[in-house]
């Protein structure tokens, strides 16, 4: 392993507003009701997130059928959930605090405008994704079709080519979505699509900074958890991008430092679910094995984007 190490820092990286939003979301409840709070799935993708929240009295649920009806407040994910997930909630009168991200509710409502215009919604995303799921369920049975790939785009059959709109999630790689929708409108010239981008600002931003530093680095360790949809597009990305390898780590006992070996110049960047203390710590586990570790962060966006948190929080 060489004694220096030259180290890009990717700017912006970390947590966006949407998951500052939902943490506070859990952290506020807790306070203002005290232990516990349910959180129906992990409120975001990020295992030390999630351990605090739970050390603090936050209870994590996969269903609804978990909870007790004790009248405890039961919070909604970031990544947004199905219509008949509150509908049951108010079926059962349960106190519930929906975190869904504004970015990933604009999305829905885009959905449903569509399907209320008569369109058939095709939406760009990961089957088995919880926001995809959650888009998906704002919509009857049959009225939205997923697609990820050009291939799927080639494969699908539609109802009616003359009524189609396309949305998709707000945590996809912006290039392979934009090939995708270039499919999607050659083989459909008449296709609506969103009047501002589906993909947030912060998935496009820290793609941005990821493309880069990605040709100065021989190698790339992105901080985020292994299902997080936003963290496994920025290690496509690096790679994509003139970075000879990349990596996903959750954190710094995660990393393998035979993979070091002949590295000169590391960027690192971290997913949108990923708290800035894990970046120090890997900072500080490179400083312990290199004699010298020359830090250079590489700035190319400001972000100032704040979400409030529901009124019935704000104190």
């Amino acid at each position: 392993m060489n004694k220096e190490l030259i180290v890009y820092l990717a700017a912006p990286r970390g947590f966006c507003a949407g998951v500052d939003r939902a943490i506070q979301i859990v952290e506020k409840a807790l306070e203002k009701y005290g232990a516990p709070v349910y959180v129906r799935h992990e409120i975001v993708h990020n295992k030390y997130v999630v351990e605090g929240l739970r050390a603090k009295g936050a209870v994590f649920v996969e269903s609804l059928h978990e909870v007790p009806d004790d009248g405890r407040p039961v919070i909604f994910s970031a990544h947004g959930v199905p219509k008949r997930v509150p509908k049951e909630a108010e079926r059962r009168e349960m106190f519930y605090i929906d975190a869904t991200c504004p970015l990933v509710g604009k999305v829905h409502r885009e959905a449903e405008r569509h399907h209320e215009q008569g369109r058939q919604v095709i939406l760009i995303g990961h089957a088995g994704h919880p926001e995809v799921e959650g888009t998906m369920g704002q919509l009857p049975d049959g009225a939205a079709l997923l697609v990820e790939t050009c291939a799927d785009v080639a494969a699908l059959e539609v109802a009616n080519p003359d009524k189609l709109a396309w949305c998709s999630q707000t945590t996809l790689s912006v290039d392979d979505t934009a090939a995708v929708v270039t499919a999607l409108e050659e083989k459909y010239p008449g296709i609506e699509g969103p009047v501002k981008e589906d993909i947030c600002y912060a998935t496009t931003n820290r793609q941005a900074a990821v493309k880069a530093i990605a040709p100065q680095c021989d190698g790339l360790i992105v901080i985020g958890a292994p299902n997080s949809s936003n963290s496994n597009r920025l290690v496509e990305v690096a790679k994509a991008h003139g970075c000879p390898k990349a990596m996903l780590v959750q954190r710094a006992a995660d990393i393998d430092w035979t993979w070091f070996d002949g590295l000169l110049a590391l960027g690192i960047t971290a997913g949108a679910s990923a708290p800035e203390i894990l970046v120090d710590e890997v900072i500080d586990a490179l400083k312990d094995r290199f004699a010298e570790v020359d830090v250079r962060e590489v700035p190319i966006a400001d972000e100032n984007v704040i979400f409030n948190i529901p009124r019935v929080l704000r104190v």
